[in-house]
Protein backbone atom coordinates (compact mmCIF):
# COMPACT_ATOMS: atom_id res chain seq x y z
CA UNK A 1 0.00 0.00 0.00
CA UNK A 2 1.18 3.95 -1.08
CA UNK A 3 0.95 6.37 1.85
CA UNK A 4 2.09 9.48 1.92
CA UNK A 5 1.69 11.36 5.39
CA UNK A 6 0.75 15.18 5.43
CA UNK A 7 0.36 17.17 7.91
CA UNK A 8 -3.28 18.42 7.28
CA UNK A 9 -6.60 17.36 9.46
CA UNK A 10 -7.52 14.85 6.76
CA UNK A 11 -6.46 11.39 6.22
CA UNK A 12 -7.71 10.68 2.42
CA UNK A 13 -7.52 7.01 0.84
CA UNK A 14 -8.41 5.32 -2.33
CA UNK A 15 -9.30 1.88 -2.48
CA UNK A 16 -11.73 -1.07 -3.66
CA UNK A 17 -15.04 -1.58 -2.12
CA UNK A 18 -15.54 -4.29 -4.45
CA UNK A 19 -13.87 -6.33 -7.30
CA UNK A 20 -15.79 -7.39 -10.56
CA UNK A 21 -15.56 -11.24 -11.10
CA UNK A 22 -14.10 -12.22 -8.13
CA UNK A 23 -16.30 -13.92 -5.51
CA UNK A 24 -16.10 -13.01 -2.22
CA UNK A 25 -16.00 -15.26 1.51
CA UNK A 26 -19.75 -15.70 0.70
CA UNK A 27 -19.45 -16.66 -2.80
CA UNK A 28 -21.57 -13.63 -4.33
CA UNK A 29 -19.70 -12.50 -7.62
CA UNK A 30 -19.88 -8.79 -8.48
CA UNK A 31 -20.60 -8.10 -12.12
CA UNK A 32 -19.45 -5.22 -14.09
CA UNK A 33 -22.79 -2.97 -14.39
CA UNK A 34 -23.94 -3.70 -10.72
CA UNK A 35 -23.53 -0.31 -9.55
CA UNK A 36 -24.42 1.74 -12.42
CA UNK A 37 -28.17 2.31 -11.79
CA UNK A 38 -27.65 3.53 -7.93
CA UNK A 39 -25.24 5.31 -8.37
CA UNK A 40 -26.81 7.54 -11.06
CA UNK A 41 -30.12 8.09 -9.12
CA UNK A 42 -27.78 8.46 -5.76
CA UNK A 43 -28.41 12.57 -4.67
CA UNK A 44 -27.69 12.28 -1.28
CA UNK A 45 -23.86 11.47 -0.20
CA UNK A 46 -22.67 7.89 0.42
CA UNK A 47 -21.96 7.35 4.33
CA UNK A 48 -18.80 6.16 5.17
CA UNK A 49 -18.65 3.90 7.95
CA UNK A 50 -16.67 2.09 10.43
CA UNK A 51 -16.91 -1.79 10.00
CA UNK A 52 -20.77 -1.46 8.87
CA UNK A 53 -22.33 0.30 12.11
CA UNK A 54 -24.33 3.54 11.32
CA UNK A 55 -23.91 4.59 14.58
CA UNK A 56 -19.92 5.57 13.63
CA UNK A 57 -19.89 7.35 10.49
CA UNK A 58 -15.79 8.20 10.07
CA UNK A 59 -15.91 10.24 7.07
CA UNK A 60 -16.94 11.30 3.60
CA UNK A 61 -16.90 9.92 0.27
CA UNK A 62 -14.99 12.19 -2.10
CA UNK A 63 -15.65 9.95 -5.10
CA UNK A 64 -17.12 6.57 -6.23
CA UNK A 65 -17.88 5.16 -9.65
CA UNK A 66 -17.07 2.03 -11.51
CA UNK A 67 -13.87 0.84 -13.51
CA UNK A 68 -12.68 -1.82 -15.68
CA UNK A 69 -11.80 -3.08 -11.73
CA UNK A 70 -14.42 -2.70 -9.58
CA UNK A 71 -16.28 0.01 -7.22
CA UNK A 72 -13.61 2.87 -7.00
CA UNK A 73 -13.74 4.86 -3.78
CA UNK A 74 -11.67 8.20 -2.66
CA UNK A 75 -13.02 9.19 0.92
CA UNK A 76 -11.17 11.56 3.39
CA UNK A 77 -11.26 11.30 7.21
CA UNK A 78 -10.98 13.47 10.16
CA UNK A 79 -7.79 12.74 11.67
CA UNK A 80 -7.65 14.84 14.71
CA UNK A 81 -10.90 12.97 16.38
CA UNK A 82 -11.01 9.16 14.37
CA UNK A 83 -9.61 5.87 15.74
CA UNK A 84 -10.21 4.80 12.10
CA UNK A 85 -7.88 7.02 10.83
CA UNK A 86 -5.18 6.45 13.37
CA UNK A 87 -5.63 2.61 12.60
CA UNK A 88 -5.54 3.82 8.79
CA UNK A 89 -2.06 5.46 8.73
CA UNK A 90 -1.00 2.36 11.22
CA UNK A 91 -2.44 0.31 8.62
CA UNK A 92 -3.57 -1.96 11.28
CA UNK A 93 -6.88 -1.43 8.96
CA UNK A 94 -7.08 -1.29 5.19
CA UNK A 95 -10.15 -3.06 4.35
CA UNK A 96 -13.00 -1.72 2.53
CA UNK A 97 -16.92 -3.20 2.14
CA UNK A 98 -20.05 -2.08 1.06
CA UNK A 99 -23.65 -2.48 2.38
CA UNK A 100 -26.37 -2.93 -0.09
CA UNK A 101 -29.21 -4.84 -1.43
CA UNK A 102 -29.41 -6.93 -4.13
CA UNK A 103 -31.69 -5.63 -6.61
CA UNK A 104 -31.46 -8.70 -9.70
CA UNK A 105 -29.10 -11.63 -9.24
CA UNK A 106 -28.66 -15.19 -10.20
CA UNK A 107 -28.04 -18.16 -8.97
CA UNK A 108 -25.76 -21.23 -9.76
CA UNK A 109 -23.87 -23.80 -7.95
CA UNK A 110 -20.70 -21.45 -7.83
CA UNK A 111 -22.87 -18.83 -6.11
CA UNK A 112 -24.82 -16.00 -6.36
CA UNK A 113 -23.84 -13.13 -9.35
CA UNK A 114 -25.24 -9.83 -8.14
CA UNK A 115 -26.69 -8.25 -11.17
CA UNK A 116 -27.62 -4.74 -9.85
CA UNK A 117 -27.64 -3.60 -6.11
CA UNK A 118 -28.82 -0.62 -4.42
CA UNK A 119 -25.81 0.42 -2.63
CA UNK A 120 -26.27 2.04 1.11
CA UNK A 121 -22.85 2.50 3.01
CA UNK A 122 -19.18 1.91 2.31
CA UNK A 123 -17.36 1.00 5.26
CA UNK A 124 -13.32 0.79 6.67
CA UNK A 125 -13.02 -2.48 8.00
CA UNK A 126 -11.01 -5.21 9.49
CA UNK A 127 -11.72 -8.38 7.39
CA UNK A 128 -13.29 -7.42 4.26
CA UNK A 129 -15.63 -10.67 2.65
CA UNK A 130 -13.61 -9.59 -0.53
CA UNK A 131 -10.34 -10.14 0.18
CA UNK A 132 -8.90 -7.89 -2.40
CA UNK A 133 -11.14 -5.19 -1.61
CA UNK A 134 -8.56 -2.45 0.19
CA UNK A 135 -7.20 0.35 0.45
CA UNK A 136 -4.50 1.02 -1.58
CA UNK A 137 -3.41 4.73 -1.26
CA UNK A 138 -3.15 6.96 1.94
CA UNK A 139 -2.45 10.39 1.93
Amino acid sequence: MKSLNTSSGLVRFAGYAGLFDIPDADQDTIRRGAFTATLAKRTAPIPLLWQHRPDQPIGEIESISEDAKGLRVVARIDRTNSRAASMLLAQQVNGLSFGYRAKEARHSNAGRELIAVDLFEISLVTHPLQNGARVHFIS
